[in-house]
């Protein structure tokens, strides 16, 4: 069932509810009152007919035939008085009688004073009634057909009203419902026209501050974060394919170059050894590449414990070191360490030397003599690593871009590399929920300052 289904069939039952309960409350009290006030006119009926019997002396029959009178014409009415030893001294209507009263009935008014009951649809009062001294009981008796007639009236009158009321209110209902899930159906409408083709299409916004659009600025959101991460694979793969197709080729030329004509010895081997560096590179970009793959994974997916900082740096260190013999780093500790959690973070181990290790080559290859030196202090909070060398520096248009995945600087002739250890570095960095900042003056050297936080 469609939200819209939903929410017409709940507005309508909910407000079928509230005018049920409603015209209920007021057939209830209509009724209620209804009976009050026939009471009050049976009990002054009843006072009336003792006084003009009893006060006024006026005889019997000319009461009586009152009372047959306007029996005709309207419900009457009946009036019988007794003593209070159940001696009747006057009725309406003998002959008639509605009202069986007993002995036990007159001295139940009696004690009570006062009694209010319904006999066959009649309303009956029995009261006392003092007249020189002495004490009388009154019972009038009468069936409210006029009240009843007006409480009927207000029934129908109210089922027809409620019945019409909830057909207004589903049509209402269907009309602003349509209205108000009009701009959800043009967002339906132009999603479907989004795909990968066309990830600039947006949604529309009305410029209010309302649940769709902000829908609206969520979905387009995420749009730009999907045509950004598709302009950036495109750009990935492209990169990727332009840095594996040069020693590729170069390998190729190489050996094609050996192949058609015999060599002396020297050649063969100095072509072997151009082979086997184009393929090192190779070697070297794939590692990166899987480096980089494993630093985009979703953090839920990549395995951390507490480590100690210090032992990945030197691990790190032996790393570089063992590969370029010449590469001289050095690792300075600014402040005693007292215990573990000093110099410990929540991290993944693999992913920091591959950090680190960038860092290093990064300082010892652009620099003459190759040397970086790392600094560490840490307080309460965070630990800080400074990477520094004095080596070429970058430039402040490179400063800017040295993230960017594949992007190689001015300094790109100083040295081979592919652009992609400083945005692996940073990846890393932040899936350990730290900070990496750089500052360099050209021919002066370059720092890198990396902030991450304790366990």
């Amino acid at each position: 069932m469609k939200i819209r289904t939903r929410l017409i069939i709940l507005f309508t039952v909910t407000t079928a509810i509230i005018l049920g309960l409603f015209a209920t409350v007021i057939y209830l009290s209509a009724k209620e009152n209804r009976q009050i006030e026939f009471y009050n006119l049976l009990k002054k009926e009843a006072i009336t007919k003792a006084n003009l019997f009893l006060n006024a002396n006026v005889d019997k029959k000319i009461l009586q035939d009152i009372y047959h009178n306007n029996r005709k014409i309207l419900n009457e009415v009946e009036v019988a008085i007794y003593n209070t030893h159940f001696d009747l001294l006057y009725h309406d209507a003998v002959d008639l009688d509605f009202v069986k009263e007993t002995k036990p009935m007159i001295d139940e008014i009696y004690q009570k004073g006062e009694i209010e009951f319904y006999q066959e649809g009649w309303q009956v009062i029995g009261l006392q009634y003092i007249y020189e001294g002495k004490k009388y009981i009154v019972t009038a008796a009468a069936y409210d057909q006029y009240g009843y007639s007006k409480l009927n009236n207000l029934l129908h009158n109210s089922i027809l009203v409620f019945i019409i009321s909830i057909l207004f209110i589903l049509v209402a209902g269907i009309f602003f419902s349509k209205k108000a899930f009009e701009p959800v159906r043009a967002m339906i409408a132009k999603a479907k026209n989004i795909s990968a083709t066309n990830l600039d299409l947006r949604l529309s916004n009305n410029g209010n501050k309302d649940e769709l659009s902000e829908l609206a600025n969520t979905f387009n959101e995420m749009l730009n974060r999907l045509e950004s991460s598709f302009d950036a694979q495109k750009n990935f793969v492209s990169n990727i394919s332009h840095e594996l197709r040069t020693p590729l080729a170069a390998i190729i030329t190489e050996l094609e170059l050996s192949s058609n004509k015999e060599r002396t010895p020297s050649e063969y081997q100095t072509a072997i050894k151009d082979a086997l560096n184009d393929s090192k590179k190779l070697v070297r970009l794939s590692n990166s590449l899987l480096d980089l793959a494993k630093a985009s994974y979703d953090p839920t997916e990549i395995a951390f414990k507490p480590i100690r900082v210090d032992e990945v740096l030197l691990d790190a260190r032996q790393q570089v070191q063992k590969t370029n013999s010449d590469f001289k780093i050095d690792i300075h500790f600014e402040d005693e360490i007292d215990n573990d959690d000093q110099i410990s973070v929540n991290g993944n181990e693999y992913l920091l030397k591959v950090a680190f290790t960038n860092l290093f080559e990064n300082g010892c290859k652009f620099s003459t003599p190759h040397r970086c030196t790392v600094s560490v202090r840490f307080d309460s909070k965070n630990i800080t690593l400074l990477f520094v060398d004095k080596g070429i520096g970058i430039s402040e248009h490179d400063l800017l871009q040295i993230f960017t995945p594949f992007y190689r600087g001015e300094n790109r002739t100083y040295t081979y590399g592919h652009g992609i250890g400083l945005p692996l570095t940073q990846k890393i960095v932040a899936l350990h929920k730290g900070e990496i900042t750089v500052a360099s003056q050209e021919n002066k050297g370059t720092r890198f300052t990396i902030i991450l936080p304790h366990c």
